[in-house]
């Protein structure tokens, strides 16, 4: 039997076939192995991989996992033009008879990620131990361990006298110290729900501290309904902290016990100040994505608030009915970054996407960030979430990462020990374990640098007093230093 006379030759390998006829023969193949269209995986091997490889490595067709090899698209745009309409002339069928847009949307998402599976493949990234010099691109580097034996460290705040104040997941707070055994965590900070993504979160200083003390907490505030449900939402406290105890406490938000959820997800969250009385902080949509474009729930926003919890009446949605009054902007999934310009003050966000879509944003007064409504990204299950990327009235990101690197904490570098990287914004990876080095022009990311990968779940960076840069991280638990080694 001769290739040609094969029943079970691919469709898209067919040139005696009409579409029609092709796309109705792959929707029979599709459903006679059991695969539905939304699971793109499954489509893929099932129905793609005989002309574009089992790896996407190419087979009777174009590979996708180098981009000069696209013979029609290289973007996400041309990528996504070729599978809706196809090359009839070039035996590729047009799919959208078989898959909605959104499903196409998810098929350009998978491909990326096989993409990026192949780049990082091919390129050695730093991978450092202590001590080590690292040769970035515009600055040589080495890595100090400093603290040692902590447990999920998730935040870093330095105190005047150069001690840190760090969180712990599970909910500690620590007064820790480079050289020095951990001391006991300080006594009476507020109870959380330490339960998945949940725990103490966020700790930062008032911008006055030195004169009034105040410390700021973000937690998982844990809830127990009448059904004896264990129940959380985002909160955000402030104490003081004198002989290692918690003191003066109070919470500075708190929404009502009826928006709380049983979810274990998306709680955000990082606090920033501006300079003007005002903290904004950060809450995810707890794992409900309507939440997030719904403006009579806290889920899914970034919030503004004096530093004492009062609501500042020029907030863009106090005196409409049933809007919740603390809301700076909405359409956020989880965002786990937040940091102030150090020369513009523009507030810019860093949150989770689902299964790529990890966004940069510039936040804005008033402003609707999108989600679920448009995103670069699919489902964890491989099914799609939206057709849209863009759509009038919603903020496209300043960046994206498809796929996800799980980005996390962000900050912009003010310090001096390092001046090619002088107001640089770096951000933190949690799946990817990176730490990136990102060149803003405007409201632009011009560049990006990863300085090391796979030492470790990168949670959060800051500048230190002695102008290095300050990373905590997870598995192992520590914090490290990266210190300058020549000029």
């Amino acid at each position: 039997m001769t290739e040609r006379d094969d029943h079970n030759h691919h469709p898209c390998e067919s040139p005696g076939l009409r579409p029609w006829l092709a796309i109705l023969v792959a929707l029979l193949l599709a459903a006679s192995q059991g695969v539905s269209a939304k699971d793109i995986a499954a489509f893929y091997a099932e129905v793609c991989a005989n002309c574009h490889g089992k790896n996407m490595e190419g087979a009777q067709a174009p590979g996708f996992l180098k981009p000069e090899l696209f013979k029609h698209a290289a973007d996400d745009t041309g990528i996504a033009l070729s599978i809706r309409e196809g090359y009839p002339t070039n035996n590729m069928i047009a799919w959208k008879m078989v898959l909605s847009e959104a499903e196409i949307r998810a098929m350009v998402v998978f491909i990326r990620e096989k993409q990026e599976q192949f780049r990082k493949g091919q390129i050695s990234f730093p991978k450092p131990v202590d001590g080590q010099i690292v040769e970035s691109k515009l600055q040589k580097f080495r890595i100090k361990n400093v603290v040692e034996g902590l447990k999920t460290p998730w935040s870093i705040a330095f105190l005047p006298e150069g001690k840190m104040l760090v969180t712990e997941l599970p909910g500690s707070l620590r007064i820790v110290e480079e050289g020095q055994a951990l001391s006991a965590p300080v006594e009476g900070t507020p109870p959380v729900l330490a339960r998945g993504q949940g725990g103490l979160m966020e700790v930062a200083l008032h911008p006055g501290y030195k004169t009034n003390g105040w410390v700021y907490l973000t937690l998982s505030d844990p809830y127990t309904d009448e059904h004896g449900t264990s129940l959380g939402l985002t909160a955000v406290a402030r104490g003081r902290i004198k002989e290692n105890r918690w003191t003066d406490g109070e919470f500075v938000f708190r929404a009502p016990y009826s928006f709380y959820k049983p979810s274990d997800i998306h709680f955000g969250s990082r606090i920033v100040f501006d300079g003007e009385g005002h903290l904004f902080f950060s809450m995810g949509e707890r794992g409900v994505k309507e939440n997030a474009q719904d403006i009579t729930r806290p889920n899914g926003k970034i919030h503004r608030v004096f530093d004492d919890g009062r609501i500042p009446p020029d907030n863009p949605f106090v005196g409409i009915s049933n809007a919740f009054p603390s809301i700076w902007c909405y359409g956020n999934r989880n965002p786990q970054g937040l940091a102030r310009h150090p020369l513009t003050g523009d507030l810019w966000e860093a949150e989770h996407g689902p299964r790529g879509g990890d966004e940069i944003n510039w936040i804005r007064k008033g402003l609707n960030y999108g989600w679920p409504v448009i995103t670069y990204g699919m489902d964890y299950n491989g099914s799609p979430i939206s057709e849209f990327t863009a759509k009038e009235g919603m903020e496209q990101p300043v960046t994206y990462w498809t796929p996800s690197i799980a980005v996390c904490a962000i900050n912009f570098y003010t310090g001096d020990k390092f001046p090619g990287w002088k107001h640089n914004l770096f951000a933190t990876a949690l799946a990817q374990q990176e730490l990136r080095r990102l060149v803003v022009d405007g409201h632009q990311v011009v560049e990006q640098e990863i300085l090391f990968k796979d030492i470790g779940r990168v949670r959060y960076v800051i500048t230190g007093p002695d102008g290095c840069l300050y990373v905590a991280l997870n598995a192992p638990d520590r914090i490290v230093r990266l210190e300058p080694v020549g000029s």
